[in-house]
């Protein structure tokens, strides 16, 4: 399954995935600065030639039973180099965690909280791209389905 660009629902398993937006993040500026806290002091350097990328995400859970959210993502550019996300502890609110099942008809972020109460409403997936990879568009977000029959969705992200 696949959605051409940011925006639309594409529905993986029995979840609905919506990328709100994705964006390199600096972390000179004031508000990107708080979206990378809790980043472990082993991965919180940048080399030369690598950038911060985040991917805001909603998922919408429709069903009648809480679900967990895939934890099963990744970034693949045009020559087919893949980048996984970097793990946030929990003093980052913005988090997107795909370990906390989403309740029966909710959706996450869930209301009332810094990541729902943005402007973007997503929760952040953050990445460390290599600068060529901003050249090898478009980037697809590529989320795996975590219940059999195991299903596969693909977003291509507005860079």
């Amino acid at each position: 399954m696949k959605a051409e660009n940011e925006g639309l629902y594409l529905t993986v398993g029995e979840l609905k995935y919506q990328v709100q937006v994705s964006r390199q993040l600096n972390p000179k500026d004031t508000q990107d600065r708080y979206y990378l806290q809790g980043v472990s002091k082993s991965e919180r350097e940048l080399t030369k030639d690598e950038v911060w990328f985040g991917v805001f995400l909603r998922v919408q859970n429709e069903t009648e039973e809480a679900m967990r959210p895939s934890g099963d993502l990744q970034i693949i550019d045009t020559q087919e180099e893949v980048f996984k996300p970097i793990a946030l502890d929990d003093t980052n609110v913005f988090a997107y965690r795909a370990a906390v099942p989403i309740a029966a008809g909710d959706v996450r972020p869930e209301p009332d909280t810094p990541a729902n109460d943005t402007p973007i409403q997503g929760s952040l997936v953050l990445f460390k791209l290599k600068l060529s990879a901003l050249d090898n568009r478009p980037l697809e977000l590529k989320i795996e389905g975590t219940k059999a029959p195991q299903q596969t969705g693909i977003i291509d992200l507005d860079v």
